[in-house]
């Protein structure tokens, strides 16, 4: 889970939180852009992952992570069978979730935007159901104070007024189209509690520490081409991969459900197929979250369908109907879970150590990032901002914060598109690219040992290799 290095900056970000106080409003960590205006839209979480990092280390940091997906997945895998999904057809659709979703299995706050996200989308389902079946349900009120929460903590509230939407426009269609007296006013009854939620939820999403300016930020951000096309977590999912042949089987059993039983889908089921199925083909990014939304849309589907003899029959050549029932009654439990969990935590508080035995010990992958190289310029006591990969800034700051600095990390909303292309012309040695690290000043690079910009700056005369391994090089300017 410690698979991407920005969690290091979320963890000094929020240490300098802690200390001072206050929300960060200009950048700290950057060489060149120090003391411009920064966002740092998930203040709150880097408050509390430093001071569990605090505690607990990154044993903590992890087995926090953890702890999200595991409680994320846990409500998926209860709520699809309290809905009406078949234990056998619920496992099975939550592990292709699982799996689909296992791209993005790593310590950083999106994992916190998916269990917001899922205890959304169960709030606003659950109430649609129950005002259609004539009953009134309040529970939508706590939206806009859950959006409170979630606007400081991710990037991903958004996804809280495209699920608003889903259902508002699911409701209107619902009134003008069904004959059904009573559903038709249910429909309107819940229309008029989402709008009203929904502007409630507008207001409250201001309660951050940047206003209006945060949504403006967040709306220039992801309608960036430029974004879109270069950061590789936004880019089409790739089909020779694992997670995407999982959400693909995944939507291989959503078509066949919408076959069976389209007749009984109601609009929002539609709705939400319809912006998983397209999101998570959209995206790689939003594999994980498509994939939760379409099990427990699906599962409960694939249920009805077969409510007859023979899915009772076809559950019988699965388990016997007195396992099948047993095993039930056991996932129910909540006593081994909470025992797993408090003994983790206890763990990670001593350090990852039981009986004087290191069980746990969470560390950042020698082989993937230049933990040797870091190593090396420690001791040698160099103090220069480092140039490097985006995607070693995070773990950089982790290291070396406050000593040294870094040109560039992966908080790409931060820098901007120009100084983006400026820093890929020098990672793909385009043609002046010495110029671009002549203006910006740059003494102390890091580069993958094997890379084409390693391989120019072996051959330059004005740089000098003072370090590699495996994994990473270190460079530094031969003359001025």
């Amino acid at each position: 889970m410690l698979g991407d290095a920005d969690i290091g900056w979320h963890i000094r970000s929020g240490e300098n939180i802690l200390a001072t106080r206050a929300v960060p409003h200009v950048d700290v960590f950057s060489a060149t852009m120090a003391g411009r205006t920064w966002f740092a839209w998930e203040w709150l979480y880097d408050a509390l992952i430093a001071w569990i990092h605090r505690a607990a280390g990154l044993n903590g940091v992890v087995a926090f992570s953890a702890f999200c997906v595991a409680l994320t997945f846990s409500f998926v895998f209860r709520w699809s069978l309290k809905n009406g999904g078949a234990l056998a057809t619920t496992v099975l659709l939550l592990l292709f979730s699982i799996m689909a979703s296992s791209i993005h299995f790593l310590a950083r706050p999106h994992v916190v935007g998916w269990l917001l996200t899922i205890i959304w989308f169960w709030i606003l389902d659950q109430s649609q159901r129950s005002t259609l079946e004539g009953r009134t349900d309040p529970t939508p009120i706590c939206l806009p104070v859950l959006m409170i929460l979630w606007v400081n903590l991710h990037g991903s509230f958004v996804m809280g007024f495209v699920l608003l939407g889903i259902y508002f426009v699911a409701d209107v269609v619902t009134a003008f189209r069904s004959r059904n007296d009573q559903l038709r006013t249910g429909a309107l009854a819940h229309a008029r509690m989402v709008a009203a939620v929904s502007v409630m939820t507008a207001l409250t999403s201001l309660l951050n520490p940047y206003g209006y300016k945060l949504h403006v930020h967040v709306y220039q951000y992801l309608s960036s081409p430029f974004f879109m096309q270069h950061i590789e977590e936004f880019r089409r999912p790739d089909f020779h991969r694992a997670p995407t042949q999982f959400f693909v089987l995944l939507l291989a059993v959503t078509v066949i459900v919408i076959l069976l039983a389209r007749a009984q889908l109601r609009w929002s089921e539609w709705l939400v197929i319809a912006f998983s199925s397209f999101s998570g083909l959209w995206a790689a990014r939003n594999l994980p979250v498509s994939s939760m939304l379409l099990t427990l849309t699906v599962a409960p589907l694939l249920s009805r369908c077969y409510r007859g003899q023979t899915f009772q029959q076809w559950q019988r050549l699965l388990l016997s109907q007195q396992r099948f029932t047993a095993l039930e009654m056991r996932l129910r439990g909540h006593l081994w879970p909470i025992v797993l969990v408090v003994s983790s935590a206890a763990v990670c508080l001593n350090q990852g150590v039981i009986l004087g035995r290191q069980v746990l010990n969470a560390r950042f992958n020698p082989n993937r990032f230049p933990v040797q190289a870091v190593d090396f310029m420690v001791r040698h006591g160099y103090r220069e901002p480092i140039f490097s990969l985006d995607s070693y800034g995070g773990y950089l700051i982790y290291r070396l914060y406050p000593a040294q600095k870094v040109f560039i990390d992966d908080r790409h909303d931060f820098y901007g598109e120009e100084y983006l292309r400026e820093y890929l012309k020098v990672l793909h040695v385009e043609s002046d690219w010495q110029a671009v690290l002549d203006e910006n000043h740059v003494d102390l690079i890091v580069m993958p040992t094997k890379s084409k910009i390693s391989d120019a700056l072996r051959q330059s005369a004005a740089w000098r290799g003072i370090y590699s391994d495996n994994t990473a090089a270190v460079f530094e300017r031969s003359a001025r």
